[in-house]
């Protein structure tokens, strides 16, 4: 469906502004022809990570950007409030684990720590024991090693543990005996998802391996391989259970990405051929035939089925499906005929709350329920669907989230909150109906967010439809459009913006900004429509309500167009760089981080085979136009005066790759007339999620905060020269 004609030409002038030192990037124009549509890509050759010409380029770049943000006087300022704050909790405890006998294992962090710490205890109140310091990993390296996931087997007799390096994801993986704290000799590197899946013997366990640890690498997560490690035998050995082509029967497509796991409760086998479709289609079999030559896989269920989430318990399977229910419904069948055709309801479809989440332990299911994406309710009922109740929590939260230990338990945990309210734990009792505070964690006060007010409105997009908005802006603030707004969303996957508690955004508020949560299509705050609303060709809804959202705050009083900011990561890149391609004059400063930006090319990156299903593939006519229409490196257009951009990458991430974020801060470089700072911060130690140390994530925000205000003329962060 294309056709290409390659030109060569060499850009080397020189930009003005503070950029007089930047150096437009070296430039090999590939033009192509998709569906009779003639598509020029002028920075195609940044997409070779090899080249010598890109990698200086994007060094000489990242150090220019380093100055120019070092140079913000505010900055320091930031980082120092994020570490005040980080100081007052004595310890972070986040990832428990409790195994069988009580044993807690932790990841700990103290204000004194870069990177988290994994620790034991026995009990809730028993004294912590150093497990794991990722810091004495490999002392002869400079590299960061953190923690990414540990899982314990089911007697609790060893733990393995993942470790990533520099903020990537090609994990390598140890093992601990715990009953010793000894590592073992056993390590597995190449693991781009997942951990150990630990199997009934206890001393054996399941693991998904790449065929490569370079995570630019096109195969590096297609072609996975599913192994089975038996503690104390060489790596080297272990025998390989599941690939693609082991079972071509099966038809993956070269898109999925092949996901076999072992499922102790129900003792069955299920392969998952994953994109980031979240309509699921499964395979099960029985674990008996694990270690046979082939295994008969069976369909579960298809994507047509529309099922998102299920578990077995018993004689009975449980789904979570929005096939006629936009608003989700759980189906139950029998475990020992799955017919999905021949399921009843169990939970109705409610037309005013979404069914965001189940679970269950031993007492029953419970799942929480959702309207706008910010009132959550939690709830209760049976196996057998008697006994169902909404649970009052101890006090309203606009976002719960559900913790149990185990299906053998009763043990079951509620987290609550809020855009202005940290999280607290609650330990609930079913049979007394009762919440108690249990946190391990230091629990702390931040007086300085106790004077906010939170807003929630809805928006007038460009087609009518009413978009949520959430507002946070100091009590009193004055709406005399001059206060400096961030407008925050994302819009993508079907995923929720939901009231988070983020200290270091609500710094923005603090400086006397508004923050504005924009919950746009593309996400899942309204249900199964609201997704499908972004997605595709309907995308263009997702910046166009980022738009929609930014005219309401203008309108009402709150800001100006000189004091709009527009930030997002990821595919929140679409949602950032799109809406400045349509509407530059609206927007002082824009910032996408990591993000998704040349979108026509992303099925050219390693991730971007199993994100087709999100946004299109570029051999199906309808689709093209799609991508092109949200790819905002092709949208860019010359002479025109944009916003002031930081755009960021990091080198190590396999899921934004480097080149997209950078081709889109090359030709902005190019093409913009506004005189504003055009800055392009390649990160060489952070993945996706950023840094690894806990103080370049401080840095990395501050960045980014400090960049804005910058911009929007706040006067503690403007620059002496």
């Amino acid at each position: 469906m294309k056709k290409y004609i390659i030109t060569l030409s060499t850009i080397a002038s020189v930009f003005s502004y503070a950029q007089e030192k930047q150096q437009l990037a070296p430039s090999k124009s590939v033009t192509e022809t998709y569906f009779g549509k003639t598509v020029v890509d002028k920075y195609r050759n940044l997409e070779d990570l090899k080249d010598e010409n890109t990698l200086s380029w994007m060094k000489a770049q990242a150090k220019h950007t380093e100055s120019v943000l070092n140079a913000i006087p505010g900055k320091q300022l930031l980082i120092d409030k994020m570490v005040d704050i980080d100081s007052r909790a004595t310890e972070t405890i986040f990832s428990t684990q409790i195994l069988e006998d009580e044993t807690y294992v932790y990841q700990r962090l103290t204000p004194s720590d870069q990177v988290a710490k994994l620790y034991k205890r026995k009990g809730i109140k028993g004294k912590g024991i150093l497990l794991f310091d990722p810091e004495t990993y490999d002392k002869n390296s400079k590299d960061i090693y953190t923690i990414s996931s540990y899982t314990a087997n089911k007697i609790g007799s060893h733990l393995a543990i993942n470790l990533s390096k520099n903020g990537g994801e090609m994990n390598e993986m140890i093992v601990m005996d715990l009953k010793t704290n000894k590592i073992l000799a056993d390590k597995v590197d190449k693991l781009r998802f997942g951990g150990a899946n630990w199997l009934k013997d206890n001393k054996s366990f399941m693991y998904l391996q790449s065929i490569t640890s370079d995570i630019h690498d096109n195969k590096a997560q297609s072609d996975l391989f599913a192994k089975i490690h038996v503690l104390g035998t060489d790596p080297a050995t272990d025998k390989v259970v599941f690939s693609k082509g082991m079972y071509p029967e099966l038809e993956i497509l070269d898109e999925e990405i092949p996901f076999m796991s072992y499922d102790i409760t129900s003792d069955k086998l299920y392969m998952i051929p994953y994109t980031v479709n979240p309509n699921l289609k499964i395979f099960i079999a029985n674990a008996s035939e694990l270690m046979n030559k082939k295994i008969d896989w069976k369909l579960l269920c298809d994507r047509k089925d529309e099922v998102r989430n299920f578990f077995i318990k018993d004689n009975n399977a449980y789904f979570l499906t929005t096939l006629n229910a936009p608003n989700f419904k759980i189906i139950k069948t029998s475990s020992n005929n799955i017919d999905l055709n021949k399921a009843q309801v169990f939970i109705e479809e409610d037309k005013n709350y979404k069914i965001e989440s189940f679970t269950y332990n031993k007492d029953g299911i419970y799942f929480t329920t959702n309207r706008n994406g910010i009132e959550t309710n939690f709830n209760y009922i049976n196996f057998d669907g008697s006994g169902r109740k909404e649970i009052k929590l101890p006090k309203k939260a606009a976002t719960i989230g559900v913790v149990v230990r185990g299906v053998d338990y009763s043990d079951i945990w509620v987290v609550t909150t809020g855009w202005t309210a940290s999280g607290e734990k609650y330990r609930y009792d079913l049979k007394k109906n009762t919440f108690k505070r249990e946190e391990l964690s230091t629990i702390v006060e931040y007086p300085e967010f106790e004077n906010f007010e939170v807003e929630e409105v809805m928006v007038k997009s460009h087609d009518g439809v009413e978009v949520p908005l959430s507002l946070i802006y100091k009590k009193g603030m004055k709406k005399d459009g001059t206060n400096p707004a961030l407008i925050y969303g994302y819009g993508a996957y079907g995923m929720s913006m939901r009231p988070a508690f983020n200290p270091s955004h609500l710094l923005w508020v603090e400086q006397g900004g508004v923050l504005a949560v924009a919950h746009v299509r593309g996400g899942g705050e309204l249900g199964k429509g609201w997704h499908l609303a972004g997605q595709k060709s309907t995308k263009p809804n997702t910046w166009k309500d980022a738009i929609a959202c930014t005219e309401y705050l203008i309108a009402q009083g709150f800001t100006n167009n000189t004091k709009t900011a527009i930030y997002s990561r990821s595919a929140g890149g679409i949602f950032v760089g799109r809406a400045i391609t349509e509407r530059p004059d609206l927007f002082a400063v824009a910032i996408p981080g990591v993000g998704s930006m040349n979108t026509l090319r992303m099925s050219s990156s390693p991730n971007g085979p199993a994100n087709m299903a999100e946004f299109g593939n570029p051999e199906i006519e309808a689709e093209f136009h799609a991508l092109y229409e949200m790819d905002s490196y092709h949208n860019l257009k010359k002479g025109v005066k944009y916003p002031a951009v930081l755009t960021t990458a990091g080198f190590n991430d396999p899921r934004i790759i480097v080149w997209e974020p950078a081709k889109f801060a090359a030709k902005l470089l190019e093409v913009n007339t506004s005189n504003k700072p055009t800055l392009l911060k390649v990160d060489y130690e952070a993945g996706h999620f950023g840094g690894a140390s806990k103080l370049k994530s401080f840095e990395e925000t501050a960045d980014i905060l400090a960049f804005a205000l910058w911009q929007v003329g706040h006067p503690s962060f403007q620059p002496k020269n």
